[in-house]
This record gives C-alpha cells, sequence and structure tokens, in this order.
C-alpha cells in the first residue's frame, strides 16, 4: 500500500507565501532576514546538541552586562547570530543580552531598514544538565538614515506593538521555530537529515484556559501580596480546576509549554528584583507579540506589555503572559490590591 504523499513546506516557502498573501508590494528583503536568522540558529543547534563532546559546556572567565556569568555556548550564539545577521544587507543595528550597546552595521547604517534585537541563548546555564535552552529574536522596522546621523537608540527603544516580526527557537528533543510577522503563530521543527525547518504547527493557539501555571515558587515569599493571594487560588481549586505547577527557568521552554497547553507563566517583581526579572526588549516584548497573535495575553500586571515605551535596552520588566482567562483573572486579584 502506498504511502500518502506529504507537502513539506520550509519555513523560507511559508515567509514567501505570507508575503505573497498579505504584503503583495513587498520587497523580499524581509525574508532574506529570516534567512539569517534560521541559518544562524541551525549552527546554534548543531552546537547545543554535541556541547558536551566538543568541551564547550561551562562558563567562561566573564560577565555581561547583567552581571550574569557567560556561558561558553552564549558566546558562540552570539556570535554567530552577530555574523549572520550582519551579513543581511538590510540590517542596520543590532542588539543583543550579551553587549551592553547596540552593534551598528556600519556598511548598511544610512540604508538598512531593520533593527534585530536578541537574546541568543536563554536559559544557557541548563545547558550543562541538559534542559532545554533557546534563542529569542524580535525585530523592528526602522526609516532609511541617509545622513547616518539619526540616534541609534531612537531605533532600538521602540515599543512592543511596532514589532514586524517575533519568535525563538527552542533546542530540545527537537529543535524547533515559532514566529510570527503578525499573520498568526507559525511552527517549523528541524529536519537535520535535510537541514531545513519544516512546517509542523500551522496557525498555533493558545487555548483560551489551561491547567499548568509556572513560577520560580522560591521566590513566592518575596511577590506582592496579590500574586501570593493568585497563586493560593489557584492551588486551592477556587479557580474551578485543578492546577499543576511546571518551572523549566528557561523562559524559552516555559513559554512554549504555555502556547501549546495554556495556563500562565509568570515572573512577578520580587524583593530582589522590583522592577521584574526578565528583559523587555528581547524577551517580554517577543513572548508577548506570540502570546497575542496566538490569542493569548501578556501584561506586567497593570499594563500590556507591548504598550510599554522602553527607555534602555537592558530595561526588565516583570511578566505574566498566557491563556486569557488566568491572566485576566490576575489582573484582576492585582487591581483589586
Amino acid at each position: 500500500m502506498s504511502q500518502p504523499h506529504l507537502q513539506l513546506l520550509t519555513v523560507q516557502q511559508h515567509i514567501l507565501e505570507e508575503q505573497r498573501r498579505h504584503f503583495p508590494d513587498a520587497s523580499g528583503e524581509f525574508s532574506w532576514l529570516l534567512s539569517g536568522i534560521t541559518l544562524a540558529t541551525k549552527i546554534v543547534a548543531a552546537q547545543v546538541r554535541r556541547a558536551g563532546l566538543v568541551g564547550i559546556v561551562g562558563v567562561t572567565r566573564d560577565t555581561n552586562v547583567q552581571g550574569e556569568a557567560v556561558q561558553k555556548l552564549d558566546v558562540i550564539a552570539n556570535d554567530t547570530l552577530l555574523q549572520f545577521l550582519g551579513n543581511r544587507g538590510n540590517v542596520a543595528i543590532m542588539a543583543s543580552e550579551e553587549n551592553e550597546h547596540p552593534i551598528i552595521v556600519e556598511r548598511d547604517r544610512k540604508r538598512g531598514k531593520y533593527v534585530v534585537v536578541f537574546d541568543p541563548l536563554d536559559g544557557s546555564s541548563n545547558i550543562d544538565v541538559n534542559v532545554s535552552v533557546g534563542t529569542i529574536f524580535s525585530v523592528l522596522r526602522r526609516e532609511p538614515d541617509p545622513t547616518g546621523v539619526r540616534d541609534v537608540m531612537a531605533d532600538v527603544l521602540q515599543p512592543g506593538y511596532r514589532q514586524v516580526a517575533a519568535g525563538y527557537v527552542v533546542y530540545g528533543s527537537s529543535t524547533m521555530l515559532v514566529y510570527s510577522s503578525g499573520t498568526g503563530v507559525h511552527g517549523f521543527t528541524l529536519d537535520p537529515s535535510i537541514g531545513a525547518y519544516l512546517m509542523s504547527h500551522e496557525n498555533m493557539r493558545m487555548p483560551d484556559c489551561g491547567s499548568i501555571y509556572s513560577c520560580n515558587e522560591a521566590n513566592s515569599e518575596s511577590f506582592p501580596p496579590a500574586y501570593q493571594k493568585y497563586l493560593h487560588h489557584l492551588r486551592s481549586g477556587a479557580a474551578g480546576r485543578t492546577y499543576s505547577s511546571r518551572y523549566i527557568g528557561s523562559l524559552v521552554a516555559d513559554f512554549h509549554r504555555t502556547l501549546l497547553k495554556g495556563g500562565i507563566f509568570l515572573y512577578p517583581p520580587t524583593q530582589s528584583h522590583p522592577q521584574g526579572k526578565l528583559r523587555l526588549l528581547y524577551e517580554g516584548n517577543p513572548m508577548a507579540f506570540l502570546a497575542e497573535q496566538a490569542g493569548g495575553m501578556a501584561t506586567d500586571g497593570t499594563r500590556r506589555i507591548l504598550d510599554i515605551q522602553p527607555d534602555s535596552l537592558h530595561q526588565r520588566t516583570p511578566l505574566i503572559v498566557g491563556s486569557r482567562e488566568e491572566v485576566d483573572l490576575l489582573t484582576r486579584i492585582v487591581a483589586e490590591g
């Protein structure tokens, strides 16, 4: 008996089809930019798979601008993304968790249309124990700058609703790219036998409610009282269903589960991080963009994440993201005090 024909759709083909469908006058530059990200993440995925065999697990002697120990794979992932994005010809500015200041691509500063902000290897401290890690990226549009004198930070510090695309790659039991350019959320799994990301999850939708909450409960005693009240509400069954607690400690992995299964991920303010711990531009904004495109919600507890006007590259924020029912309940409890 013959096997049914399986139509294989690569991420590059999908991007081009989406552009033709929604942006018929598109030049193809955006798809060229995304191909730089996909190529870079294939290389990072290969390094992650071989990390224990080639001696690139563990930390370097350096710390990044966040004061965190730099993992060896952080450096590899960061350098790889900078190289491939810097060679696209249409990226004028790049900004990374690992670099204190934005990186200007001098060759393309005047005519480059895009800014790319990224966390090259989210959750990298988990590499040594073989836990899923990921890459997060956000793409912003800028007006060409013929004079080359416009303030770089004005192009970088844009609110999240102005993102033209965002996504992440999770390096786990399989390598999966999830992205949105504002027309839904789509997932592609890397087939190592042919070296291509193939469509595996079309038009992903976050369930309206779930049964999993995700937070670092070791810090819960230092959460604001409203958040402690919310967690008690979930644990006690007062929300009308039984919840399980799941927390991986890699934002990409925790968000990916929440996207697929629903529920809520929360990293509230704490005594040690009263402004929140996650970074707005390259963690909060991309995940909020994806969540909303998939039918979910994202807030800092009082404001929509995508409405926050950034004031610095490495600005931190509380992040509550997930299904509409769970996030709406939390915002009501926070509003009540």
